[in-house]
């Protein structure tokens, strides 16, 4: 079995992993599959969705559930009081950046995050100003890149991949197979928005039952755009 096939195996990943909750993840992963069959979900399984019928919690209700619950199996009307995704400040800076030629520094997105790094924190792993010009740098050639390709790239396509999607789009499954947003990627999700992708590579986050056994789940685990 080569490291390079799984590296979630390979002795440098060893922190990663725990850090990823991965041997959570693999019991969960056995155990949905003695539970509901071979079409279970699997934790940090990458789907593939429509950005823009994306939806999301309304106030106070659905679940909050992080990357470590990836893949968990949650009944329950929380998938039925969604609202369609608004557009928060990220979404908004993107929008003010790509579309109307803003600098990123003129941008209420940034400016947040640099007043949260004067404060002493760390957000997206920036430290000072430079950090974050270099990371929303990263993020224009994201765009061009995506722009030019006209999707998104798997984790599995990318240079530090690590384990199926993680750490991609995060998303939770409701019952007839609408994404809801659960958090992560927010970046990547606006730039496919704004670019009116069709549709996204995902990290699954949680599942409800209904969406394995109407089959809504293994549907989107095949992109539209390699069917012929």
């Amino acid at each position: 079995m080569a490291f390079a096939d799984h590296p979630t195996l390979h002795p440098v990943n060893w922190l990663r992993d725990l850090r990823a909750h991965v041997p959570r993840k693999a019991v969960r992963d056995w155990l949905n599959v003695r539970r509901y069959g071979p079409d279970a979900p699997r934790s940090d399984e990458c789907v593939y969705v429509d950005p823009n019928a994306m939806m999301q919690r309304a106030a106070g209700r659905g679940p909050r559930r992080r990357r470590r619950h990836s893949g968990m199996i949650m009944d329950g009307d929380w998938d039925l009081s969604l609202v369609p995704l608004k557009d928060d400040s990220k979404y908004v800076s993107i929008a003010m950046h790509f579309n109307d030629g803003v600098r990123w520094e003129d941008t209420p997105l940034f400016e947040r995050l640099l007043k949260e790094i004067e404060a002493g924190h760390v957000p997206d792993d920036c430290a000072t100003r430079e950090d974050l010009l270099a990371r929303y740098a990263a993020l224009d050639r994201l765009y061009e890149e995506t722009r030019a390709r006209g999707r998104l790239l798997a984790k599995v396509e990318l240079p530090d991949y690590f384990r199926r999607e993680h750490g991609g789009i995060f998303v939770h499954i409701t019952r007839d197979g609408t994404p809801m947003r659960a958090g992560g990627g927010a970046h990547r999700l606006a730039i496919a928005r704004l670019l009116n992708l069709p549709e996204v590579p995902a990290q699954i986050g949680v599942v409800h039952p209904l969406a394995i056994r109407n089959g809504a789940l293994q549907r989107l685990r095949q992109s539209r755009l390699s069917q012929p």
